[in-house]
């Protein structure tokens, strides 16, 4: 008989018989309501029962098992609010869990842990990273979330709620290595112009780190985003520069239009005959005058002064 080993580097793969990390509904509950009407009746029933028989040795033995009895059953009452759930355990084993709203009763034998299914959301700390072009910028996050499978996030993680903090911190670092600040090439996503792809990017990230703690991501967003202080100031004078080399570019496409359409309309209402040494003068006076910062002081050309 030959015995075979799994290597450890080897992923654990659960069967479908392996449920403690799966939900599943808990069958053990009944409604609260019926046992208590059930216990009163008991506890009368009882009491008449006392009374009704002559004292005897055995009468307080018996009153303080019945005593005992209905403290006993009373532990198994408890109150499931809306979007909250129960997780059931017996002798440290997950049995199931309890997601109906109202009042419900298990055996006391049985251990609950109350879990939360209510959307939260999470604001990450502003997190200083370096964006794909080695630039440092401050970023934050915030991630909307609330859980959807109890088993998972009771039993999988140790601390479900750390985890969603801890895991959307690293994914939103790994989204801002991957992405520049700003853009700078034709059809590149940058995190300051491209919110909402930046925006289901780092949701799907987010979401692949929680499924194993049972968590659903909502949405997630970028809340914070900024240049480091240390290259703020140079950052800004970058951006300052680019936006007036665009409206440069604007400014001499229409120049040039605007030189195009003058000679053209002086050639087609023949109002004066220009050669190319003229229109050449000309165009860069008009260049000069629509390209120019300030306002261009004229100077009129009245020919050559006659000398007496």
């Amino acid at each position: 008989m030959t015995a075979t080993t799994t290597p450890r580097d080897k992923p654990v793969s659960y069967s479908d018989e392996d449920v403690s990390s799966r939900e599943r509904a808990f069958a053990g509950s009944v409604s609260g309501w019926v046992v208590l009407g059930a216990l009163f009746a008991a506890l009368i029933s009882a009491i008449v029962y006392f009374v009704s028989r002559p004292p005897t040795a055995l009468l307080p033995i018996g009153i303080a098992l019945a005593v005992v009895a209905f403290i006993f059953v009373t532990k198994g009452f408890f109150v499931i609010n809306p979007n909250e759930a129960a997780v059931v355990q017996l002798a440290g084993r997950y049995v199931g869990t309890v997601r109906q709203d109202g009042f419900h009763w298990i055996l006391p034998f049985y251990s609950r842990r109350r879990v939360t299914l209510r959307v939260r959301n999470f604001e990450s700390q502003q997190l200083k990273v370096n964006d794909h072009e080695g630039n440092p910028i401050e970023i934050a996050c915030i991630v909307v979330w609330r859980v959807r499978d109890t088993a998972e996030a009771v039993f999988e993680v140790d601390n479900y709620e750390n985890y969603v903090q801890v895991q959307s911190e690293a994914a939103l670092r790994n989204l801002a290595t991957h992405h520049p600040y700003d853009a700078h090439g034709e059809g590149q996503l940058s995190l300051r112009a491209n919110t909402d792809e930046v925006a289901a990017q780092l949701k799907v990230e987010v979401q692949d780190r929680l499924d194993k703690a049972g968590v659903e991501v909502i949405e997630a967003r970028i809340s914070h985003l900024a240049y480091a202080p240390e290259i703020a100031a140079a950052m800004l004078r970058r951006q300052q520069a680019s936006a007036i080399v665009a409206a440069r570019f604007k400014i001499v496409e229409g120049a040039v239009g605007m030189v195009q359409h003058a000679l053209k309309m002086l050639a087609d209402e023949r109002v004066v005959q220009l050669d190319e040494t003229a229109k050449a003068q000309m165009v860069a006076n008009l260049m000069v005058v629509l390209c120019a910062e300030h306002s261009v002081q004229p100077v009129v050309n009245t020919g050559a002064a006659a000398h007496g």
